[in-house]
């Protein structure tokens, strides 16, 4: 019996993936290197297939992943998606699957859980696993690739990809040009804080005590609550009224408006990068920083140019000060955002899943950024994942445990 064969190809930031999996799915052109893919039948395991799905849920409501139970795919939490999206490609009866980085977004749990599946279906399905970090190659494979651009280079053993440092970081972060001042001993304060949805519990007698200054990593598995805790903090989720929250210097429910609490804060996660799909020069995508817009609709003064263009000389990028932002690679465009959410310096700085699918050499570089924006600021920080970055030096972490009548937080 012939031993089924299985790839790994290495991807960065530069690397044209869709054309490869275009090259994948043709059945009279794959890439000579999966020749024998040839005339099979394929499925794709990836973030823009389960985005088809859901569109395709939300628009027309056909439900074809989540046609066995009353739930939504919008209301399933990542590892939830994953599972359906599966199940379903599996009764599709495919010869070979094609994984996207597939451990993206998933807490440890479900990516044991996940590996566990694969593992099993790699008995008579060839895989093909596109990864863009080292430490998620499945055990079962047994070709290595590079994708450089559009060629496929063969490995002799798996590899990541070197981090090229130039200048980056190599300047102190700019000043702010105008001061956040706060006299309070705490920026954030949760007091016995509970959400329900329904019939659902979410959170559970949260506490938890931020103080200006400390940089918190927020951790905790798939559908435990984290986005909706962010939102109590962010002031968009209306489950916070009637509850002791202290945010920013005011009770919850004192009469503060949305915007006298979103003043405050730097916000990114990666999905905000689809809202900057016009022609934003950088220079001009750090402005819009400033004055809280999506793009710039005013003329800037000297002062906020200065900034914008410390800001990028400190990231090795003041040379694509009038690039567009739409023509640099994830990891640029990660870096950038992260500054964008941090140049007015904020009393506070959320970044949420900002290493999510990034290649090993931008994912670094992004932490190394996070970790110089806290120790050189007066900014609370507040750093989301469900990847174990080894290089983040957070202060403190706040983790949320599912329970059957909700999430409770600890701080470990």
């Amino acid at each position: 019996m012939t031993q089924i064969q299985h790839w790994a190809v290495y991807i960065n930031n530069q690397s044209n993936k869709h054309s490869l999996i275009e090259q994948l799915f043709s059945e009279t052109n794959p890439p000579h290197v999966f020749e024998r893919l040839k005339g099979l039948k394929g499925a794709l395991f990836s973030k823009s297939a389960l985005d088809n799905f859901m569109e395709e849920e939300i628009k027309h409501d056909r439900k074809l992943l989540t046609s066995s139970t009353p739930q939504s795919l919008q209301s399933m939490s990542s590892g939830e998606r994953k599972k359906a999206l599966l199940n379903y490609l599996m009764t599709t009866a495919p010869d070979f699957l094609v994984l996207d980085n597939p451990f993206d977004n998933l807490d440890i749990d479900s990516q044991e859980h996940l590996k566990k599946v694969l593992d099993n279906i790699s008995d008579h399905i060839a895989i093909i696993q596109l990864i863009s970090r080292s430490s998620d190659l499945l055990p079962f494979i047994t070709n290595y690739f590079s994708l450089e651009l559009t060629e496929l280079i063969s490995l002799n053993k798996p590899s990541s990809t070197e981090s090229k440092k130039n200048n980056f970081l190599k300047r102190d972060i700019p000043t702010a040009l105008n001061c956040f001042t706060y006299s309070h001993e705490y920026l954030i304060k949760f007091k016995n804080v509970s959400v329900h949805y329904e019939e659902k519990s979410v959170l559970k007698n949260i506490n938890w005590k931020i103080k200006p200054g400390e940089f918190w990593e927020l951790t905790g598995k798939n559908g435990s609550g984290k986005t909706t805790l962010l939102s109590m903090i962010t002031g968009d989720n209306p489950k916070g009224y009637g509850q002791d929250i202290f945010l920013f210097g005011m009770q919850k429910g004192s009469g503060e408006s949305v915007w006298d609490i979103k003043k405050n804060i730097g916000y990114f996660t990666p999905a905000m990068v689809d809202r900057f799909r016009g022609y934003h020069s950088l220079e001009n995508m750090l402005i819009s920083g400033l004055l809280d817009s999506i793009g710039l609709y005013v003329t800037p003064n000297q002062a906020q140019l200065r900034i914008a263009r410390e800001w990028l000389a400190l990231i090795d990028m003041e040379d694509k000060k009038h690039c567009y932002f739409h023509d640099l690679s994830p990891g640029q465009q990660r870096l950038i955002m992260c500054v964008r959410a941090m140049i007015k310096h904020p009393l506070l700085l959320i970044l949420d899943e900002p290493t999510a699918g990034l290649d090993d050499a931008s994912a670094a570089l992004v932490v190394a950024l996070v970790n110089k924006m806290a120790a050189e600021s007066q900014t609370t920080l507040i750093y989301v994942s469900h990847r174990k970055e080894p290089e983040l030096k957070a202060q403190f972490v706040y983790q949320l445990e599912l329970t059957q009548g909700g999430s409770i937080g600890t701080v470990v």
